[in-house]
């Protein structure tokens, strides 16, 4: 069976029920990764890319934020 088959036969989650909660697992682990980015960027006393970094690490929180909302109304209406 294809990845692209699964409907929710297989994990008991529907596809687009599944791929939400994967989205914000990635973008919270994102946001972990960028933190020792950051560290790793200050201890070599690159401030710009620390910014780039902790941008990246906003949008991240964001996307994380966007999909639990997403999440709680779903959950709500279930």
């Amino acid at each position: 069976m294809s990845m692209t088959q699964e409907s929710g036969d297989v994990t008991g989650t529907k596809d687009k029920d599944y791929n939400l909660i994967w989205f914000v697992e990635q973008c919270l682990s994102n946001a972990l990764r960028l933190e020792t980015y950051i560290a790793d960027a200050e201890r070599a006393g690159d401030s710009e890319l620390a910014d780039l970094f902790r941008r990246a690490q906003a949008e991240s929180r964001k996307g994380a934020e966007q999909g639990k909302d997403h999440l709680r109304r779903r959950m709500a209406n279930a």
